[in-house]
């Protein structure tokens, strides 16, 4: 299922969610001119730029002073001049332009309407702390890897887990595949059938029989970023009930 609309009202304007959605642009367009960069040998200043400030597990547990015995990262980690911070960089960062419209639209459907919940600021705060949480769930899972691990899908992941505490009614325009034609779906089946998707998909990436089951996908950087959405929510969003509110159905008088 893919949604491509949310019918649900508001009485702000989301300034912090379009500012996320052009941060991450911003960023991509910045990328796009580096692949064409040449920095050393076969690598482009892309690859640089990714290895800079991506999330590498080792590294950022290593900068935090949490020293669990992870495997030696020599140069990779002396590349990052602030590995601490790198939960926070990579989510700003995309791999190509699918990984980014996927984000961005899903970001773009559900961000609004919490924002409205927990207003401009808390929504900030809110979203770079469940993005953080996907990346940390991501390495504790992966702690060996030095791959970088970039991408808003965690945070964005947290989002949907907010929003289907906040709006547990409501329901989004989507298309069924492969009947491209725009249904009206309850939200908590759009984003219910996505998180167990995750989780099926997360898990059988574990172990050494995954034959590489999820191989480049950070399906934990989801699980976690959706879980401390679902349960930080209510934290956060100190306007729910007026948000709630204004995304009560309509009803018809009779």
């Amino acid at each position: 299922m893919i949604p491509v609309a949310d019918p649900g009202r508001r009485h702000t304007t989301p300034y912090v969610n379009y500012t996320l959605i052009a941060i991450n642009f911003a960023v991509f367009l910045y990328q796009l001119y580096l692949q064409g960069q040449t920095w050393v040998g076969p690598y482009s200043e892309l690859d640089r730029f990714i290895a800079h400030w991506g999330n590498i597990p080792p590294c950022t547990f290593d900068a935090i002073g949490w020293d669990q015995g992870f495997i030696g990262t020599g140069r990779t980690c002396s590349m990052q001049p602030a590995p601490a911070l790198t939960p926070l960089t990579a989510m700003f960062m995309h791999i190509g332009w699918l990984h980014i419209l996927g984000n961005m639209l899903f970001l773009w459907i559900f961000g609004d309407n919490v924002e409205e919940a927990m207003g401009h600021i808390l929504y900030a705060v809110f979203y770079l702390v469940v993005g953080s949480v996907a990346a940390v769930t991501h390495g504790l899972v992966n702690m060996d890897t030095l791959i970088p691990a970039v991408g808003a899908s965690g945070a964005v992941a947290g989002v949907m887990g907010s929003y289907i505490v906040l709006y547990p009614r409501s329901t989004v325009i989507a298309f069924i595949p492969p009947i491209f034609i725009p249904l009206p779906i309850p939200a908590a089946i759009v984003i219910g059938v996505w998180f167990i998707v995750e989780l099926f998909l997360g898990f059988s990436s574990l172990g050494p029989d995954s034959a590489g089951v999820g191989s480049g996908i950070a399906y934990f950087a989801h699980i976690g970023g959706f879980v401390a959405g679902a349960l930080l929510v209510n934290v956060f969003a100190i306007h729910k009930d007026r948000a709630r509110a204004l995304n009560r159905p309509r009803r018809r008088a009779s």
